[in-house]
């Protein structure tokens, strides 16, 4: 019998994106908790190459070699042009708040951001999302990207992260105000993970 797939993330708001995508699949999955791994401090240094895809694969493969099972992970973030590229790979720690977490960190994050883009007239971003997948025959890596531009205010009390002040181009409201079924037609993420169980086909 086919072990089912580990969902190699702790947040609360990618498997609450990611379970359904799996499911529509018929793809049985499980998270970090469900098998009960620990959380652990080097969890903590598996992020920290300059892009998205490396630091996906490091993930996928740690939990791979920790677990034994077939592992999906990813790295996502928010890209501004009028910022060089930030928060980039450092979207979810880019505001410092090492003692923060969830929604508390999520609203430092955003702070920053629209400090930083005060001045700024180029107000686009995209979000990216590598997603990997490794077992013990292969490693995959597929992309994908959302398109937008960042709001003053927020909008909306949905998804996390950006979400309220990224409004969707495809969309015209912010991924805060859509709902899931919706910011899953168009999102980074529902897109990588969407190319990647493409590739990994049948069975």
């Amino acid at each position: 019998m086919v072990r089912p797939l580990l969902l190699a993330t702790r947040s609360e708001g990618k498997l609450r994106e990611l379970r359904p995508l799996f499911a529509e699949h018929s793809i049985e999955v499980v998270d970090l908790r469900d098998i009960g791994v620990v959380e652990s401090p080097v969890e903590d240094t598996l992020e920290t190459h300059s892009t998205f895809d490396e630091n996906a694969l490091a993930k996928a493969r740690y939990f791979h070699s920790l677990t034994g099972r077939a592992t999906v992970a990813d790295d996502s973030g928010l890209v501004v042009p009028a910022l060089d590229g930030r928060p980039g790979v450092m979207s979810k720690r880019w505001s410092g708040r090492t003692d923060l977490a969830g929604q508390a960190l999520d609203d430092e994050n955003n702070r920053l951001l629209l400090r930083s883009l005060e001045n700024a007239h180029d107000r686009s971003a995209h979000y990216v999302c590598a997603a990997a997948y490794v077992d013990e025959r292969r490693e995959i890596v597929c992309r994908g990207e959302a398109h937008g531009k960042i709001l003053d205010a927020a909008l909306g009390d949905g998804g996390f992260g950006y979400d309220p002040y990224f409004l969707s181009t495809e969309l015209g409201r912010t991924f805060g105000e859509v709902s899931a079924a919706e910011k899953a037609r168009v999102s980074h993420r529902a897109r990588a993970f969407a190319a990647l169980i493409h590739r990994l086909g049948p069975g």
